[in-house]
């Protein structure tokens, strides 16, 4: 019985013609439906001949192309756990992820081979394989002598599909274990949620190593049968010209506030299209006004994260069942997702009304099974009543929608990604001659967020902002490096000597603002 693997699902909503293109990459290559099923047969048999125990990891690290799609949905029918890495993350990182989740088989790009192999076998990996993105590398070799017919492994609902790994607060990254039912209750609310039809063409310009574009994306094309046009890096100009074939786009705002930047963009570029979603970074009212002013469209902002897929989302469209959603309001993220319940608590654990700012919690089919291998964080994150505390801070307005203001944790998103100060002010600390540091986010133009370090040496030591931030990039994934450096005599504190970030946010709040 295997109707709970979520491949199982994903494969039933092929359309019934295989021959029709599934994908189409930014080179002009085509994919049908039956290479895509055919190409996961293969993976999936070459998976299951390493004999594997079950339950076993697979870490992926390598360039986005449809081959590593393939491979994501091949982990999934042959029931492993898939593990995507950022492409940015640097051995530092790689050495701890790989420790803490013991694959039993690595994917990495060729060209980082050399090293990855060498701390995979240090932490007792058994497999090791390359995928370029050229179609080249030893997992198509060794995938070619296997057969394209598999029968997808039998999962239940609350098996493991996916580890992913979200920055620590505390320096320390936690595995979120998400399962094959928190990943089909999600897909299946958001098709009807955001009015998925057929005929729908899904611009795919996203990263493939976070839930937006590996979850929300892939997912909503694949469970409607949708073709992807596929583009490896997001380019404004090529994004713009392809709207005429597509329908729905995704993006963090970041991408939309440089589709902005470009005279092609207008009403004409846009006829076809039907959806723009935002997320994974607060979108800024101007860019939620400019883009309804340029376009015509309405962005739809929503709200997600690596624990537990999509929880809220702005209306699709007025709606019967929905009465009063029916308005996709900027600064907002909409409505908690049929199935998720969501509420604001006070600092005393209280339940707050409406329009009061507290503590975002959630519980619902999507939300997460736990952190691998941290019962006792897992157990910390969880209420009595199992509800999920996000860490968010937000409040509920007189109409039910959900406001994010800010994050209780400090966490600085750049450019959609999640930036922790604690991870980088560890390194930092550690450098020759550095007494203390802290790391704060300021806004960016570009970026939205960006973050700024600022450094105390020690008594009679001296130290430069171009070598601490050149030593962090040789460890650190690069959009994790702060953009800017300052040391200084002190930092401001509070009586308890806690440093204020604050004074500093306030203090820098206009180093990229014109």
């Amino acid at each position: 019985m295997s109707s709970n693997n979520l491949f199982s699902a994903l494969r039933a909503a092929f359309p019934a013609d295989l021959t029709a293109v599934a994908v189409e990459t930014d080179e002009g290559l085509r994919y049908s439906w039956q290479d895509l099923d055919r190409a996961t047969g293969m993976m999936a048999n070459l998976l299951q001949s390493l004999d594997l125990s079950e339950g076993s990891r697979v870490a992926v690290q390598v360039e986005k192309s449809v081959e590593a799609l393939v491979l994501y949905l091949a982990c999934l029918r042959a029931g492993c756990v898939f593990l995507p890495l950022n492409t940015a993350y640097q051995s530092a990182e790689i050495e701890y992820f790989i420790g803490n989740a013991e694959p039993a088989v690595v994917v990495c790009s060729p060209a980082n081979f050399g090293w990855v192999s060498k701390l995979a076998f240090k932490a007792g990996t058994q497999h090791v394989f390359t995928l370029g993105d050229d179609r080249t590398g030893s997992l198509l070799e060794r995938a070619a002598h296997h057969s394209d017919q598999h029968t997808p492994a039998a999962r239940q609902a609350d098996d493991l599909a996916a580890i992913l790994y979200t920055s620590g607060t505390t320096g320390r990254s936690k595995g979120a274990m998400l399962t094959h039912g928190n990943l089909l209750s999600n897909a299946f609310t958001l098709k009807d949620y955001w009015g998925w039809k057929k005929g729908d063409v899904l611009i795919h310009a996203l990263p493939i190593f976070h839930v937006h574009g590996l979850f929300v994306a892939i997912h909503g094309a694949l469970i409607n049968g949708s073709k992807m046009i596929w583009m490896a890096k997001f380019d404004p100009k090529r994004v713009i010209a392809r709207m005429q074939e597509a329908t729905v786009f995704m993006g963090v705002p970041t991408l939309y506030v440089r589709m902005l930047a470009e005279p092609t963009l207008g009403k004409a570029a846009v006829k076809n299209m039907r959806l723009f979603i935002a997320g994974s970074a607060p979108l800024l009212i101007e860019t939620f006004t400019e883009w309804q002013q340029r376009t015509g469209h309405t962005i739809l902002e929503r709200y997600g994260m690596s624990e537990t897929a999509m929880l809220t989302s702005n209306p699709y469209a007025a709606d019967k069942r929905y009465a009063k959603q029916s308005e996709r309001r900027g600064g907002t993220v909409g409505f908690p997702l049929p199935g998720v319940s969501l509420r604001v608590l006070g600092d005393d654990g209280q339940a707050l009304p409406v329009g009061e700012i507290g503590g975002i919690q959630v519980k619902g089919p999507n939300v997460f099974k736990g952190y691998w291998r941290m019962p006792e964080k897992t157990a910390e994150e969880f209420t009595a009543d199992n509800f999920f505390k996000t860490g968010d801070v937000g409040k509920v307005d007189e109409r039910g929608y959900v406001v994010i203001v800010g994050r209780s944790k400090d966490l600085i998103i750049s450019g959609g990604y999640n930036v922790y100060p604690a991870e980088i002010e560890g390194y930092i600390n550690e450098m020759a001659g550095v007494a203390e540091s802290a790391v704060v986010g300021v806004a960016h133009p570009d970026f939205g967020e960006v973050g700024v370090a600022v450094v105390i040496a020690k008594a009679g030591a001296t130290v430069q902002p171009e070598a601490i931030l050149a030593e962090l990039k040789a460890k650190l994934a690069n959009f994790k490096i702060p953009k800017r450096c300052f040391v200084v005599a002190e930092l401001p504190r509070n009586t308890m000597g806690k440093v204020q970030k604050n004074l500093l946010r306030e203090q820098h709040k206009n180093l990229f603002l014109a």
